[in-house]
């Protein structure tokens, strides 16, 4: 059976679909309620609106979508073939803006609600662990979504809005940034075993002026804070290797292809020394940073809280 196309009626071209489906969007609810009960008066008791404003809204509808969807019988009404069709896509639509809602107010449950928490990849195999447990002490239920990369694509999903928080280096420092230090990790030169400097315990950065450096990608904080220091020890790297992970790094290093600046490891590595570094000083701040003005829901404030309060005690010892 055709649809009932309403005599004078025009469909909005398609330049006006976003406005249309504004001004449709309110009026599903209603229109779903009366094709339930098949009675206006019973709808508007079930859902706490005036009848009068459910027939209006209902026939506003109507007209809107340029067809009949009910046929009225006094007070008591029948979906046309329009109105069937039209209520299995509503149906749709209101259940996933009910799934939606339900998980928005799960995420935000100050007991099982959700954080959307970035850290380095040098941070992953002992520090993230070690917070999370930590936290999770007088925290069991809440979630975590953890996403590991490196800190200037970390800052971006903090914009999109797609973390909450984030632990970085080198701290970040844009306006629309909150950020605050909360600890400082020392940076040791990573040499293979069978090195000239393997049997030192201490070096200065400039000894390895004529080495070969294997580093971290640019874009990477730790990249950027070696290049600086080469630079402040008199020198520029030249470099053989680029990776994106830390213990990759280590590992070229253990295979002679190279030195590096890096981290202390999680867990010893065979075939590497570390070496400290007296000068320049050699280190790099952790920092946790969110995006100004976002609020937070109390699952995100409690771990922010957490973190804050780990200042200088963030890292293992």
């Amino acid at each position: 059976m055709e649809h009932q196309q309403r005599s004078g009626a025009r469909l909005s071209p398609s330049s006006d679909t976003e406005d249309m489906t504004m001004s449709l969007a309110p009026r599903l609810a209603y229109f779903a309620g009366v094709a339930r009960t098949e009675h206006v008066t019973r709808a508007a008791q079930e859902l706490g609106v005036p009848q009068s404003t459910l027939s209006r809204a209902v026939a506003r509808l109507e007209e809107d979508l340029g067809v009949d969807l009910f046929s009225r019988h006094g007070r008591t009404v029948s979906l046309t073939p329009a109105g069937r069709t039209f209520l299995t896509s509503v149906e749709r639509a209101l259940a996933e803006v009910r799934r939606a809602a339900d998980e928005v107010r799960a995420d935000a449950d100050p007991a099982t609600g959700k954080v959307a928490f970035g850290f380095l990849h040098t941070m992953g195999a002992e520090t993230v662990p070690g917070l999370l447990q930590a936290f999770r002490l007088d925290h069991p239920r809440i979630r975590f979504s953890l996403v590991q990369n490196y800190g200037e694509a970390m800052i971006e999903k903090l914009r999109a809005g797609e973390l909450d928080l984030c632990l970085t280096s080198p701290v970040p420092d844009a306006p629309d940034l909150v950020a605050r230090r909360l600890d400082e990790q020392k940076l040791r030169l990573v040499v293979p075993a069978d090195h000239r400097l393997a049997t030192r315990r201490r070096v200065r950065l400039a000894e390895a002026a004529d080495e070969t450096f294997v580093t971290l990608e640019p874009g990477y904080g730790l990249r950027r804070i070696t290049d600086d220091l080469c630079e402040e020890a008199g020198f520029r790297p030249r470099i053989a290797f680029e990776g994106e992970e830390a213990e990759t790094l280590r590992g070229l290093v253990a295979a002679g292809l190279g030195v590096a600046l890096l981290p202390p490891p999680a867990f010893p590595r065979p075939g590497v020394v570390e070496l400290t570094v007296t000068a320049p000083r050699a280190a790099r701040e952790i920092g946790v940073a969110w995006l100004e003005g976002h609020p937070d829901t109390p699952p995100v404030a409690a771990f922010k809280k957490f973190l804050l309060s780990r200042r200088g005690n963030l890292l293992p010892t």
